[in-house]
């Protein structure tokens, strides 16, 4: 069974239409890498998912349990929070909070969520997720003592210390330079690796092809093609597809 089923995703800002009915699925251990040019839906679309935004209409599940339906409009803060907990979200602009240091960032939610659990394994689990991250050295660091890809480091440690079914990237190296680009991007290739289930907004083509099990690629508001890399990249069907990839490339 699919851990996620998304169908028929519909979202409007006014009398924009930003998606036009979205639907796929994915597997546990799945990366999946979203593809489109600004303005194509990517962001919104992860935005849904993580109910940071409302969709219009729809239905959302993870793990066979509907966490969506088009008819559920006014959900309460608390049930869209508890429904949150199933997405890990990490965002272009880092989004630390200045005043904790880097282990702070990290073990906040958790503490806050899980009443249940031993305040110390949680600390614990939090040196744990920033040594994975490289960090081990930087976790009583404030945010403005830690460069961009640092920061983003410590985002998706935080992103994971909630232990979500699912990790969302909205085009995480988007901010950074080239050189710190290639810090975060190692980590989500090692996540990709260990068989977490990501979903990840990028304009990283090379990086989407090596990383991916499948590829989505998004066009004003629908899902023109989706597929293996190999499929999507390297041999689209759609001209549109093909257009933005060549545009992509002649950009570099």
């Amino acid at each position: 069974m699919a851990i996620l089923e998304v169908r028929d995703i519909k979202k409007s800002f006014g009398n924009i239409e930003v998606l036009k009915g979205i639907s796929f699925d994915m597997e546990k251990g799945q990366a999946v890498s979203i593809l489109g040019s600004s303005g194509s839906g990517k962001t919104t679309l992860l935005r849904c998912l993580n109910f940071l935004e409302t969709p219009d209409n729809g239905k959302i599940s993870v793990n066979g349990t509907i966490l969506f339906d088009g008819d559920q409009q006014n959900l309460s803060d608390t049930e869209l929070s508890k429904r949150r907990l199933h997405f890990g979200m990490v965002f272009q602009q880092f989004n630390l909070f200045p005043q904790y240091t880097a282990l702070e960032n990290v073990t906040l939610a958790p503490l806050l969520n899980d009443k249940s659990r031993n305040r110390q394994d949680i600390i614990d689990d939090g040196k744990l997720l920033l040594d994975k991250m490289g960090l081990s050295d930087r976790m009583g660091n404030y945010p403005h003592q830690l460069s961009g890809g640092q920061q983003q480091r410590v985002a998706i440690a935080r992103a994971l210390a909630l232990k979500p079914d699912i990790l969302c990237f909205d085009e995480p190296t988007s901010a950074l330079d080239p050189e710190l680009t290639g810090e975060v991007l190692k980590v989500i290739r090692e996540l990709a690796s260990q068989h977490t289930t990501m979903i990840i907004v990028t304009h990283e083509i090379s990086f989407a092809r090596n990383v991916s099990d499948e590829v989505i690629f998004m066009d004003g508001g629908v899902i023109v093609e989706k597929g293996s890399p190999e499929q999507v990249i390297d041999n689209p069907k759609s001209d549109r597809t093909r257009q933005f990839l060549s545009n992509v490339h002649s950009s570099k």
